[in-house]
């Protein structure tokens, strides 16, 4: 699985003009499970330091890195990759991350219907154990679009 979904995951990653902004990088897949890392860059942060901020990464930035490892995970769970959409995202931030550390999102599929993936993860800039969000979300297998 992981050398299936690598090719695609690291494809995407390059073809996705807001994916390569941002410098998401591949990180691990499993069976059900994706991890990917977003690089700490002084163009992302909300409130940089020298202006008296606290130097963090934009929330934004996170909520793109939690629905894209959310969205690789469910592909890893069906085994074939397919257009997905995301239905509800969900992402409760308990702590400001680090500044100057990259964050990674970490993301597994609990339950894979027909249509509908159930997932849940976290960020964490280091430590798995004091996670800097929880994120919950359902995506929702998409054939394409019609013309």
């Amino acid at each position: 699985m992981k050398r299936l979904m690598k090719p695609v995951i690291d494809q995407f990653l390059k073809l996705i003009p807001h994916m390569r902004e941002l410098n998401i990088r591949y990180s691990a897949v499993g069976r059900d499970w994706a991890e990917l890392i977003l690089p700490y860059d002084e163009r992302l942060v909300a409130y940089p330091a020298e202006d008296g901020g606290p130097g963090i990464i934009a929330s934004g930035a996170v909520f793109t890195l939690m629905d894209s490892v959310a969205g690789f995970a469910v592909q890893a769970a069906r085994r074939v990759p397919s257009g997905l959409a995301t239905v509800d995202l969900r992402l409760d931030y308990l702590r400001p991350a680090r500044p100057g550390e990259p964050i990674t999102g970490y993301a597994k599929v609990h339950k894979l219907t027909r249509s509908i993936a159930f997932v849940r993860g976290y960020a964490h800039d280091g430590d798995r154990e004091d996670p800097i969000a929880m994120m919950a979300g359902c995506f929702m297998g998409t054939s394409g679009a019609k013309s």
